[in-house]
């Protein structure tokens, strides 16, 4: 009887007390991270008003652009996890280093940016496709880290490394040009964080952070193969690389 008691206390408390960001665990918190989102305010955050605090969660309810995090700048060498859901369609991302650097959140199943696999979820867009794709049906939490040390960057996507490279590594300068030409420099430091506002609703939360000391490595994995573009949905990148290299003429 007290377990059934106990059960009803949980449920009437869930019920009537507003959601907050989960705690770091003890193990993250040995290695430095740190919450970014208290759950239950903007502290930290700046947007336009079309944003809102749902349950613990950030959610995009209309356009009117971007949530950036204002209290600091990324670290150059640093880790981030979070968590991320998309509406139907949805096309979204976590922006992490000056420019055109984003880790892509998506739903690859609904979303023409889907075909390409430089374009889905977990990619480094419009550079470094993911070694497969980890992303859960629309609706559904997904959890994510990015991780960057020196001239290494890693995308996590549901437990899974999909992809870690050097970009210095020679055998990836084709993809790297490819982001410059999007207006995207790996090499670049001292950004802001935000979450996109892309005409879509996508909700994160968990969101923390913690800075990777310099004795700490990072190994980019040997065996990481992209995903192959297909046919047509590499003719349509290149048409758009053409587009921006005719509009950045002269």
């Amino acid at each position: 009887m007290k377990i059934f008691s106990f059960v009803a206390a949980v449920l009437l408390l869930s019920a009537i007390c507003p959601l907050v960001a989960a705690a770091i665990e003890p193990v993250e918190k040995e290695l430095g991270f740190v919450e970014l989102f208290d759950g239950q305010s903007f502290a930290g955050w700046e947007h336009s008003g079309n944003w809102k605090i749902q349950d613990g969660v950030f959610a995009r309810v209309r356009n009117g652009g971007n949530l950036t995090y204002t209290a600091e700048l990324v670290p150059d060498d640093f880790e981030l996890r979070f968590e991320w859901k998309v509406s139907k369609g949805c096309n979204s991302g976590v922006y992490y280093r000056p420019g055109q650097v984003e880790y892509q959140v998506l739903d690859d199943e609904h979303s023409p940016y889907g075909e390409n696999p430089r374009q889905a979820a977990a990619s480094l867009f419009f550079c470094m496709a993911p070694s497969k794709r980890a992303a859960l049906p629309y609706g559904q939490w997904n959890t994510a880290r990015i991780i960057c040390k020196d001239s290494v960057i890693e995308h996590w996507l549901n437990g899974e490394r999909v992809l870690s490279f050097d970009y210095n590594d020679a055998k990836w300068a084709d993809q790297v040009k490819l982001l410059s030409i999007r207006g995207g420099d790996l090499t670049g430091r001292g950004g802001k964080l935000y979450l996109q506002d892309h005409g879509q609703d996508v909700w994160f939360r968990n969101l923390r952070m913690r800075t990777i000391p310099a004795d700490e490595p990072l190994i980019p994995d040997p065996n990481f193969q992209p995903l192959p573009v297909p046919p047509a949905a590499l003719e349509k990148e290149q048409a758009r690389v053409r587009a921006m290299l005719e509009k950045a003429k002269p």
